[in-house]
């Protein structure tokens, strides 16, 4: 029986001032967290029980498809390499040197370990599929750590990676995880949503990640209310409705405007008396591909740019907005006044040799020296005639600009991010879009071929022909469920976490331990608590009653018991935190209803399930 006398559980009244969000607050003023530097934590007692519930569920899930390994955290250079993320992970990779000055790394993720067992050791399509997973540590050089858990450089994943021998096996390791995945997530109690996702730096193809909306989140997610679907703002995507386009003027060609110190589009659409949809937006940047290369993206005035379907339309490792200097050198053009008229761009029958980084070999071009564009435009902007742009002047626009007759592109596509209240993609829903923020818990990508061809893994087929194994990779961060959870259940006195995943179910709280009579019963209702399998708490401090609740208040147990005057009546008072809410009962009856509550909580879980 664990004794609140005897436990380090340091709570605080108040909250370090730089704590910003719920969970953050209450993680600290509860005793479950203490920081040791930016994004860096120590976890206490009662946060570690937590964590280890967490990953009991997890890894209870897990088993039923897969097998658990556990790999280093300190890894060599070459896998990294071969797979062509040494570089591309970028300033987010903590790196090292060994004593004779081997390059090594702290891992971020495991893809290229896994790998390298594969290849090792995976020969016949008999082999297959393999499902693989571990919980371990992983390191992440964050830029800007903040929110307590939910950003850090330091957390706990259980990250899993499938080997099929096709893509129909892929999409049946999948969708185990899938289902797996809502499993767990409803056993810990979360509300959450699955939304198409962005694969990032993974590569791959399918992506969909685990959401739970709050307002700590960093991701938006554009749902419908109607039929369900939800998406990462960096892959969502609508159904604008049609535009009235404005009147051509003069002979309909583009016409230069006076438009004197309005470089803003809302100061040029009230000027001209027009929507901020019949403006075409220009953006410049730079963009990394091998080298830094000049781009323009056009769209319209009431969009804007979502920069993750940007770099993965166009292929480049990141962006840049252009500096003053660079404007001037490669659109000879002032910030306010760009426009897509008179530049040159890269043609689309050259983008494909650009891609492959042959467009400057055969006839010596040099994009820079030449001022060629990368210019995308967006799929917005299809059909759209008698537009106003920048003209490239100072305190000058041009109208009856029309897209495809008064300037081409390089590429068009979808790189815009959508608008809360604009129509649901899917045929025939009538729902319009709401976007709200959401803290993303678990992330299933298909991989394809990306790591297993490039480390060269190689099986043979059911014909003895050597093929390359198709991967997928499934990760969940643990700390994300626990944050999730407090962010989702929380009120001004603390928070309230599931019977799953508290460090305690309840807490039997003597309120006066000077009484022989409130201690024997509190200490008899402990041990039968337990007997009955329940994690308790025994609150045995000598302090004031009302200290006592408030502190299991804050410390997300959902259930408490307080043993005071009523007991020499027979009677006790069981308190559900999660409403707030409290009953006298039968000290003779109380295990029971406390069972009774966690187990019918145990059913709204699966019937949620």
């Amino acid at each position: 029986m664990h004794r609140w006398s005897k436990l380090f559980i340091p709570t605080l009244r108040e909250a370090p001032a730089d704590a910003e969000v719920a969970s953050h607050k209450f993680l600290l003023r509860a005793g479950y967290i203490r920081q040791l530097g930016a994004g860096i934590y120590n976890y206490l007692f009662l946060g570690q029980r937590s964590l280890n519930k967490i990953i009991g569920i997890v890894r209870e899930e897990m088993d039923e498809i897969g097998q658990e390994f556990f790999l280093p955290s300190i890894l060599p250079k070459e896998p990294w390499e071969q797979s062509g993320r040494w570089t591309g992970m970028g300033d987010n990779m903590f790196r090292l040197k060994d004593r004779k000055g081997a390059d090594l790394c702290l891992g971020m993720t495991h893809e290229e370990i896994m790998t390298t067992i594969a290849r090792s050791e995976l020969r016949s399509y008999k082999q297959l599929p393999q499902i693989w997973y571990q919980i371990q540590t992983k390191f992440r050089d964050e830029p800007r750590p903040k929110s307590g858990l939910l950003r850090v450089r330091q957390f706990t994943m259980k990250d899993a990676y499938s080997f099929d021998i096709d893509k129909a096996g892929l999409d049946k390791s999948f969708e185990l995880h899938d289902a797996t995945y809502r499993k767990i997530f409803t056993r810990c109690g979360l509300k959450f949503v699955a939304v198409e996702a962005d694969s990032g730096s993974m590569g791959g193809s399918q992506s969909q990640e685990f959401m739970v909306y709050t307002d700590a989140g960093e991701d938006l997610i554009a749902s419908c209310p109607v039929c369900g679907y939800a998406a990462n703002l960096e892959k969502a995507t609508s159904r604008l409705e049609a535009v009235v386009e404005m009147e051509p003027t003069g002979d309909g060609m583009p016409e230069l405007i006076s438009t004197p110190g309005m470089g803003a589009i809302a100061e040029i659409a009230a000027f001209l008396k027009m929507a901020e949809s019949s403006d075409i937006k220009c953006v410049a940047y730079m963009a990394l591909f091998k080298d830094w290369q000049p781009l323009m993206v056009l769209l319209r005035g009431d969009h804007d740019v979502n920069e993750t379907k940007l770099l993965r339309a166009i292929g480049a490792r990141e962006v840049q907005f252009m500096t003053p200097e660079q404007l001037a050198l490669y659109l000879h053009a002032p910030a306010g006044y760009l426009g897509p008229i008179g530049h040159n761009r890269i043609p689309p029958d050259e983008w494909e040799e650009f891609v492959r980084g042959e467009f400057m070999k055969g006839d010596a071009k040099d994009v820079n020296a030449m001022g060629e564009l990368i210019v995308v435009v967006d799929r917005g902007l299809d059909g759209r005639k008698n537009m106003v742009a920048g003209a490239n002047k100072v305190d000058y626009h041009q109208r009856n600009v029309v897209p495809g007759r008064d300037f081409t592109w390089t590429l068009a596509a979808d790189i815009r991010s959508v608008n809360e209240g604009e129509n649901c993609p899917k045929d025939g829903c009538v729902g319009k879009l709401v976007v709200g923020k959401a803290v993303e818990i678990g992330h299933i990508f298909k991989l394809g071929y990306k790591y297993s061809e490039s480390m060269g893994a190689r099986v043979l087929d059911v014909n003895g022909k050597e093929v390359t194994p198709i991967m997928g990779s499934y990760g969940i961060g643990i700390e994300r469920i626990l944050t999730a959870a407090i962010e989702q259940s929380n009120d001004k006195n603390g928070f309230w976490l599931p019977a799953s995943i508290a460090p305690f179910t309840v807490v039997v709280t003597v309120t006066n331990i000077g009484d022989p009579l409130l201690i024997e019963t509190g200490e008899k209702l402990a041990a039968e608590l337990q007997a009955a399998g329940l994690d308790v708490l025994l609150d045995d401090r000598d302090e004031r009653a009302g200290v006592k609740f408030k502190d299991a208040d804050l410390v997300g147990i959902p259930y408490r018991i307080n043993v005071g005057k009523k007991a020499a009546a027979g009677l006790v008072e069981l308190v559900t935190r999660a409403i707030s809410t409290s009953v006298d009962v039968a000290i003779g009856e109380v295990v029971a209803l406390v069972k009774e509550r966690v187990e019918e909580d145990k059913l709204l879980t699966n019937l949620a399930e």
